[in-house]
């Protein structure tokens, strides 16, 4: 329990810690004027500035101003100190338990609605999971965490993303291939397995060596239970095909019986943020001023995605491994599990990088925060 409450900024009364990360902490806030409950995640400058993630920060915020939508947790406000920064954002829960149909159904369409909106204004997730799906007090579902989310114009010449990143399990097969893909395409394959993990509980892809987790998601070798409908069994196959010609799309997902049952679209969304053709900038001002000059990159320079910096050794994705998850704390993760009865083990990673880099750089996050490294078969 909290000794004390404090207010922010004279504009929220922060309460009981939520949950943490390496360099952020989440709590529970009210807003002073309104009353209304809010997430505040605290970030600290000098962590981010010693592993080179202040573009990283930055792009996540200029991101969440350019997606609003009701199925997407809400940016309502970045404020900053000398040494910290904060975000104030929706407030949403978690639940337990594996869901019913009805539940589940109603949960996936609106990821869909979600990620169709996302894709609309140019911006692929990357990163879809239970743990970055949250319930609000509605029991709506909100996605969360744009950390490693990346921009349509951020493509190379060929039209695609090359970056390596998500989390294993929910990874498409052509992100494994390293040979560039389609954003759109492995964010529906994401969203397959989740709704996979909504209906059974547990991962369609697993195993104890990542190496063969990896084989079964490139051949698409996966199993329903018995009890999954066979609406079910034929969309989710579908979604989970490794062949990207015949890979259905969201829009015939939102074509699909099984997914209309009770299905409410939501009609004319317009962000009162930021418009739709407006170019993210880190020049806007509640981010410059959440930084302030000493922790700008370059004069100028726009928010750098990793795609368009890969050939550069500065850690644009430092979330890379599960060190620096920034949004642990409202998740869904602890209502999926193994067919075992054990929570699947999660790894999260970002890289374009040798293993001598990654392993060097993580020694170098080690030493900074002060752990202990212990290798393993040479690593």
């Amino acid at each position: 329990m909290e000794k004390k409450s404090n207010v922010l900024m004279q504009k929220y009364e922060l309460g009981r810690l939520l949950g943490q990360g390496t360099f952020s902490k989440v709590y529970l806030g009210k807003n002073l004027k309104s009353g209304q409950c809010v997430a505040i995640k605290v970030i600290s400058k000098e962590k981010i500035m010693k592993v080179g993630m202040v573009n990283q920060i930055k792009r996540e915020i200029a991101v969440m101003k350019l997606v609003c939508h009701p199925n997407i947790v809400q940016l309502y406000e970045v404020m900053a100190s000398k040494t910290k920064i904060y975000f104030a954002m929706e407030y949403a829960k978690d639940r337990k338990g594996r869901l019913k149909e009805d539940v589940a159904r109603k949960y996936f369409q609106q990821l869909i609605s979600a990620i169709d909106f996302c894709h609309s204004r140019g911006v692929y997730h990357r990163d879809l999971k239970p743990e970055n799906l949250l319930l609000d007090e509605n029991g709506n579902l909100k996605v969360t965490d744009f950390g490693l989310s990346a921009l349509k114009d951020s493509c190379k010449n060929d039209g695609l993303l090359h970056t390596t990143c998500g989390t294993p399990a929910y990874i498409a097969p052509e992100i494994i291939s390293n040979k560039g893909y389609d954003g759109a395409k492995a964010d529906i394959w994401s969203c397959g397995v989740v709704l996979f993990v909504l209906m059974a509980g547990y991962l369609p892809f697993q195993d104890k060596n990542l190496m063969e987790m990896y084989r079964k998601i490139s051949k698409g070798n996966f199993k329903c239970p018995q009890w999954f409908p066979l609406e079910v069994r034929k969309l989710i196959s579908r979604i989970l095909d490794p062949n990207l010609n015949s890979r259905i799309s969201l829009a015939k997902i939102m074509e699909n019986a099984w997914f209309k049952k009770g299905f409410k679209s939501v009609e004319n969304i317009e962000s009162p943020r930021i418009a739709a053709d407006v170019a993210v900038s880190p020049e806007s001002p509640d981010i410059e001023t959440a930084f302030g000059p000493q922790y700008s990159t370059e004069q100028g320079s726009p928010v750098q995605d990793d795609e368009s910096n890969s050939g550069s050794m500065k850690p644009n994705c430092m979330n890379a491994f599960d060190i620096i998850s920034l949004s642990q704390a409202f998740n869904l993760s602890n209502m999926f599990e193994t067919e075992s009865g054990q929570k699947a083990a999660e790894a999260r990673f970002t890289t374009t990088k040798t293993p001598a880099a990654i392993v060097s750089k993580l020694e170098e996050i080690a030493e900074v925060e002060r752990f202990k490294v212990v290798k393993k078969d040479g690593w």
